[in-house]
């Protein structure tokens, strides 16, 4: 028999249910600040991604990258960012910065399958374009957490925030960074070897136990930040303090994306059996520009759908529907007719398509139904329905002509 494919699951009624009301939380959170939904194709040309540091890890082993029968090559999009940026600059958006855009879609990464983690997964996400203003990584955290709160989990997630400091600060730290680890390479994991060429402040976030302990004496990117970085990550701090917002400092905490500066920032749990990053995000000044747009800083956020849907939140309770149960040819003409009315009026309803009477009932009670309205020949005769009430138990005739308004007032 066929299966998903490694990596992907199938989301069943309930899935569904948790994954609809998160994104709808979420968008509507977003909302309140002024953010406007964008939509962007689920595949772009490839350039679009592999052209924004070659050397991280998402673009040389994650993505799923394919040509079409034109020749094209084409790669499904890994993270949300890069299109919305692609869909600024080519749709001329550029000129009305700054610019509020919120997205939610499928992402995909050919990495290790892990809890919460998929090959398909879930993210929405915001960006901020065009403002350099530290108080917009303040505003874009501040919502990611007001998320969490809409979400009652905030409790399960604790925000560790850095920065990267701006484009000067970064070569230096790196320079130091490899002055450090270069004596050291042999002891390192032979991924974070591999990176110690290509990215190595990605070293600082390895989950490797041997890279842990290299790291312990490594210099400390605070050490290096120009007075302008300090400068803007100071105020970022106390923005999240005057929100009452709290946070830590995570010297250590890099972003996977070679194209980030100044705030980086990670809401993690420890609530999915590892230390687990929920919602992630951070600056990025010069990606629309290595893009081939004007000079426009941004910052954002992604949020992971399916890791917050293992967080538990608590979804409103269900409509209950009302349960029509036909006996007899007859009745089902007249009950399919009903059936349609009430839902024309908003009512959730649920009617079987066999079964005698008994059968019909113990589905009503499945379901969770709230009322049975039964209709057969003499009900048929007499223009009236029996009307289970399966919450009080009680049981009353009612006229056709006032059935419905009885079922919307209850």
């Amino acid at each position: 028999m066929f299966q998903p494919v490694r990596g992907t699951h199938d989301l069943l009624s309930d899935e569904c249910r948790q994954y609809r009301f998160i994104v709808k939380e979420a968008m509507k959170v977003v909302g309140y600040y002024g953010f406007e939904e964008i939509s962007t194709p689920i595949f772009e040309f490839s350039g679009v991604f592999h052209r924004l540091g070659e050397t991280s890890d998402v673009v040389s082993k994650e993505t799923y990258t394919f040509k079409d029968r034109g020749g094209e090559e084409l790669t499904l999009r890994p993270e949300g960012t890069a299109g919305i940026v692609r869909a600024v600059i080519s749709n001329g958006l550029a000129q009305n910065a700054p610019l509020k855009l919120s997205y939610a879609g499928s992402m995909f990464r050919y990495e290790r399958p892990q809890k919460g983690r998929y090959r398909q997964f879930e993210q929405v996400g915001v960006e901020l374009i065009g403002t350099a203003n530290p108080a917009a990584d303040v505003e874009v955290i501040a919502m990611a957490h007001h998320i969490l709160k809409a979400l009652g989990v905030e409790h399960k997630v604790k925000l560790e925030v850095n920065t990267l400091g701006d484009y000067e600060s970064r070569e230096t730290y790196k320079k130091a960074l490899l002055t450090y680890l270069n004596p050291l390479r042999s002891k390192l994991s032979p991924e974070s070897q591999d990176r110690l060429e290509r990215n190595p402040l990605r070293i600082l976030d390895s989950k490797s136990e041997q890279d842990q302990e290299m790291i312990k004496e490594a210099p400390v990117y605070g050490d290096y930040l120009n007075e302008t970085s300090k400068l803007f990550f100071k105020d970022v701090c106390e923005g999240l303090k005057v929100l009452e917002i709290p946070y830590k400092i995570n010297t250590r905490l890099v972003r996977g994306l070679d194209y980030y500066c100044h705030t980086t920032f990670e809401f993690i749990t420890d609530a999915l059996g590892a230390h687990s990053a929920v919602i992630a995000g951070g600056r990025y000044d010069n990606l629309v520009e290595m893009m081939g747009g004007p000079h426009l800083p941004g910052v954002g956020w992604g949020a992971g759908v399916d890791r917050l849907t293992l967080l538990g939140p608590e979804l409103p309770e269900t409509r209950a529907p009302v349960a029509i149960i036909p006996l007899g040819d007859e009745a089902e003409k007249v009950c399919f007719k009903l059936a349609q009315e009430l839902r024309y009026k908003g009512i959730f309803v649920d009617m079987g398509y066999h079964g005698n009477l008994s059968k019909r009932l113990k589905r009503a009670d499945k379901v969770n139904a709230t009322h049975a309205i039964i209709i057969g020949e003499d009900e048929i005769r007499a223009q009236e329905a029996l009307v289970r009430d399966f919450i009080t138990g009680d049981q009353e005739k009612v006229s056709f002509t006032k059935l419905i308004d009885k079922l919307i007032k209850e």
